[in-house]
């Protein structure tokens, strides 16, 4: 669920934080917001819908999606203007994308049968 909130967060940013100035500063964030939006619905993955994308391969777009967003004030040359919250999106994408698991926890976890486990 996570995807979908910095999604919708990446396209709301440049209003909600006053850096609406129509240049690459303010759709950059849009465009990657769409993007990790379109991803997270195309994730093989309990929040996703169409489930085209392995986990392994949406993780490593999120680590890329993040070095592009954290580089991209100096790319686009808008660090004059803005450059807090791309570089804090970037950093949080990289990170979320190292940490996060491939395989759900009831995955790795026995199954247990319950009928053979109480007591009298």
């Amino acid at each position: 669920m996570l995807d979908y909130i910095v999604g919708v967060l990446l396209i709301a940013a440049p209003w909600l934080f006053n850096f609406d100035r129509g240049g690459a500063e303010t759709w950059v964030p849009v465009v990657v917001g769409v993007l990790v939006l379109l991803q997270a619905i195309m994730t093989d993955y309990e929040a996703g819908v169409i489930h085209k994308i392995s986990m392994v391969n949406h993780l490593r777009m999120d680590f890329i999606i993040g070095i592009f967003l954290a580089a991209s004030p100096w790319i686009f040359n808008f660090s004059n203007i803005v450059w807090a919250p791309h570089v804090i999106v970037g950093i949080f994408s990289i990170l979320a994308s190292i940490m996060t698991k491939t395989v759900p926890d009831y995955v790795h976890r026995p199954h247990t049968d319950f009928r053979t486990h109480h007591t009298s």
